[in-house]
Formats: structure tokens, sequence, C-alpha cells
């Protein structure tokens, strides 16, 4: 379904995205922002099932300023070479190249786009929402967001957490809330990375849920409300 494409960031860089293609006209875009594992099958299959739903989805390379086209498996040798890339990831450098895939996604449609991220990529979708301009924005276990709970969001947000995420600690999620009580936050009976079926952490019952809840939120914000 899906096709490789080349962006440009506002500052010159050029960027890889996998781009997802709905089989009529899309109702909106949106894009897909990567955990640390890269564009990866998972994130590309996440694409591919917004694009059924008929958006036009977009999957930047965020990770191609530190090492280009990063495609990795959930075993430990690749986790552990995941783990390697967040010290060097540049947050401020990363909203660009998710801004220059929000561009395209809104060029390529005519209409509203917004933005779904999950792990590393859900607390990207928060920065993209509070410094940027999505019409909508859906984060996943996004970790260490509470260090941005003082940053103001510029769209909806809905953002999604399991209650026996060792990775996030509540009172991160519990200084969001605090900070912005009309943020819509919804929590899980499950781990870290319950949407992603390859991992062990995966759980049915929370990936289905969430999944209803996000497209329901996309829906209102980007296609409902036009």
């Amino acid at each position: 379904m899906g096709e490789r494409i080349t962006l440009q960031a506002a500052d010159g860089h050029e960027l890889g995205a996998y781009v997802a293609r709905p089989t009529g006209e899309p109702i909106a875009g949106l894009v897909v922002i990567q955990e640390i594992f890269g564009v990866n099958a998972h994130i590309r299959s996440v694409a591919d099932s917004y694009a059924e739903d008929g958006f036009l989805a977009v999957a930047p390379a965020i990770f191609d300023r530190v090492e280009r086209n990063v495609d990795l498996s959930y075993d430990p040798a690749d986790a552990q070479k995941a783990m390697s890339f967040i010290p060097r990831l540049d947050v401020d450098k990363a909203v660009i190249d998710i801004g220059a895939a929000l561009d395209y996604a809104k060029k390529a449609t005519g209409k509203k786009a917004g933005v779904i991220g999950y792990c590393l990529g859900g607390t990207l979708a928060w920065l993209t929402a509070t410094r940027l301009h999505p019409d909508a924005a859906v984060g996943y276990y996004g970790g260490r967001i509470g260090n941005y709970a003082g940053e103001n969001p510029s769209a909806p947000m809905m953002l999604h957490f399991g209650r026996k995420d060792t990775h996030i600690p509540a009172d991160e999620v519990e200084k969001v809330h605090a900070a912005h009580p009309e943020v819509e936050i919804h929590w899980y009976d499950a781990g870290h990375a319950f949407n992603c079926e390859p991992r062990p952490s995966y759980n049915a019952d929370a990936a289905r849920l969430a999944r209803e809840r996000s497209l329901g939120f996309l829906l209102k914000f980007l296609v409902q409300s036009s």
C-alpha cells in the first residue's frame, strides 16, 4: 500500500518518509510518529491501517539526522541499538521534521491534518501540538512527557497510558493533567507499548479500545468539524 518519499524540513534537511494512501480520496492527513525503532514494519502497519480508514498517512524518518533508514525489530540487539539513538536525538529538530510531514499531508490532501505518535512518538506528538499547528494530536505512552507539561497545546489532544507501564511513572502523566485538565487522557490495564503487536507487552483489548477512541477523536476534529 505504501511508498517511500523524501521530505524537506524548514532548515533544508532532507528526510525519508513512508506514505500510505487510501484507495479513494483522502478524508484528511495524518502523520504517524515512530517509536525508537524507526519507521519499521509496525509503524508502517499503523500507517497502512489509517490509510484503510481513509487518511493519507505519513510516517517521517525522524532518526535520519542521526542514521538514515533506521528499521529495527524488537529483539534484544536491536532494542539496545534503538536506545542508543535517544541521547543523540535533537528533539527540537525532530519537531521540525514532523512539521515537514505535516505540511506534506496538508498540501497533498488539501484538508486538515493531525498527528499520532507512539512511545517516543507519543511525546513528540505532544510537542507537535504545542509547537506547531496540527488540527488534532494523539499520543500513546509518551515517556518523560511531564518534562513538557508547561507547554500549551494549540490543538485538541488525546493521550493513552498503561497503568502497568514501568517506564512512565503516573506522576509524569499527572503533571500534564494538572496543567491541562482539558486534555483527554485514557488509562488502560496494560503495560508499555500495549499497542505494538510484535512485542510481549501487546494487549489486544487495550489496543482495540485505544484505537477506537483515537479514530473517533481524529474523525471528530479532522473530518466532521471541517
